[in-house]
């Protein structure tokens, strides 16, 4: 999926046709962008990219969503969703590939390090933390990268922006959920697969360095926080009992929320919009 991404295009597409493995179709979904992005790929020659573009920004689980129908109307035997604010060596689709076969599972990831500091880990997979109501946390973070992580293993959950799917996991679980819009829409995604008991790895030996942020301004963002917010709401309110999710509201509203206003970490204007978000994505059920 491609917004306004015009100052990250450019080396991820250099990253993808450089692949070992060359027989591949790469799908952008383009979200109405109004910078250079579409320029950029307007002056891409090679045959294996397919651009669709939308008219409006549908969000990211929407354009996901694009991409995979296309994918699987092709007969692609797997997807693999990417980010286009990362850089990868010219093994990471073999690797993951391979990972398929090898582990007998239906999903790969691999090792995401931060672009800048690139020796520091940002996901060596992670995992759904049941005792904090399936929230998604990643092994490592912010941890120099000395090897800890270099044994393959089973996760449950990465971030999407690198995850190799078989086309069966959609015949079983469906589509991403486009209401997220963005952010949480794969920990919503993985949560159904764990729930389903499909199986997925994390290579370490398929790297890849991510410019956290890139595109949305940071996780502090008053858009970030809008949609951090509502999302955790709706994924509660759609997942979990009735009462853990009015416990989870009444503690948000009651302690943490005022508890950052109070510290200084949050403005009054902050405050107010996590209360609001809260609310509105308690609200998505019913959508």
């Amino acid at each position: 999926m491609t917004f306004n991404s015009g100052r990250v295009l450019e080396p991820f597409l250099e990253c993808a046709f450089a692949q070992t493995l060359g027989k591949f179709t790469l799908y952008v979904v383009d979200n109405a962008s109004k910078d250079e992005t579409l320029a950029i790929l307007g002056k891409v020659s090679d045959s294996r990219l397919k651009l669709i573009e939308n008219q409006e920004n549908l969000g990211v689980a929407e354009a996901n969503n694009q991409g995979i129908r296309a994918a699987l109307a092709d007969g692609c035997e797997v997807v693999l969703l990417l980010n286009n604010d990362i850089e990868f060596s010219q093994n990471l689709f073999l690797r993951l590939y391979a990972g398929l076969k090898e582990y007998r599972c239906e999903m790969t990831t691999g090792k995401m390090l931060y672009f800048d500091p690139p020796d520091r880990i940002w996901c060596a997979g992670g995992w759904l933390d049941r005792r904090r109501l399936f929230g998604a946390f990643h092994y490592g973070m912010g941890e120099k990268d000395r090897g800890q992580f270099d044994e393959a293993r089973q996760v449950t959950y990465t971030p999407t922006c690198c995850l190799m799917v078989k086309r069966t996991v959609f015949d079983q679980i469906g589509m991403m959920d486009s209401k997220y819009f963005v952010y949480a829409d794969d920990v919503d995604f993985l949560y159904r697969c764990f729930q389903k008991e499909l199986r997925l790895w994390y290579l370490p030996e398929a790297k890849l360095h991510h410019k956290i942020s890139a595109l949305t301004g940071g996780d502090e963002s008053e858009f970030a926080i809008r949609y951090m917010t509502r999302n955790r709401a709706y994924f509660l309110r759609k997942h979990l009992p009735a009462w853990k999710t009015i416990l989870w509201t009444i503690h948000f509203l009651a302690i943490t929320a005022p508890k950052r206003l109070i510290q200084g970490r949050d403005t009054a204007r902050i405050w107010k919009l996590r209360c609001v978000s809260l609310l509105e994505g308690l609200r998505l059920i019913h959508d």
